[in-house]
């Protein structure tokens, strides 16, 4: 793929786009991510982004910053790294200072709370879509071992109320030990 002034800014505005148009952090941002660079611009293969969305939910900070690091460094380097990254954070800067200030209009108008509790209906949709999608192409996938890890980190989570943060840790030693396994075995 060639790396020309092009490319960049298609990266920049695809990560200014998304990060000013989504709504609800990370799990919101995600799907689109796929959709924009998998299925619209084809710089990543599907397995290759669901790897590059597991490595960034589990590095601490927010995901979408993660997952914008990792994709842009994973195309370009170094530079598509801090491309991808100034195009993530501008957004929500831009929006924040506005907001602040306004804050005490935002604060009591009943037509933005409204609003505001309207786009909460429609990110949870989008996280469930999200679900749906992973969980279905673990299924699909049919490799036991994934499957008995998606159940066991739902059981830990839903029903012992395991912290996020350590089933993730816990899953990827696992995932790492059962990787050095198949590797040693093969």
């Amino acid at each position: 793929m060639k790396k020309d002034f092009k490319f960049y800014k298609t990266l920049f505005l695809s990560t200014f786009s998304l990060s000013a148009f989504t709504v609800g952090g990370g799990y919101v941002i995600v799907p689109l991510m796929r959709k924009r660079f998998v299925e619209e611009l084809k710089w990543i293969d599907e397995d290759e982004m669901l790897n590059l969305i597991a490595i960034s939910q589990s590095a601490p900070g927010p995901i979408a910053v993660n997952a914008s690091i990792i994709v842009g460094y994973r195309l370009a380097g170094v530079l598509g790294f801090l491309v991808s990254i100034l195009g993530t954070i501008l957004p929500p800067l831009i929006i924040i200072t506005v907001i602040s200030k306004f804050y005490d209009v935002f604060k009591t108008n009943k037509i933005v709370s409204t609003l505001l509790l309207g786009m909460r209906a429609g990110i949870a949709a989008v996280i469930i879509d999200v679900i749906i999608n992973m969980v279905g192409k673990i299924v699909k996938s049919k490799n036991k071992v994934s499957i008995a890890i998606m159940i066991i980190s739902f059981i830990a989570a839903v029903i012992f109320n395991i912290n996020a943060a350590l089933i993730i840790i816990i899953c990827g030693i696992f995932g790492s030990s059962y990787y050095i396994f198949k590797l040693h075995k093969n």
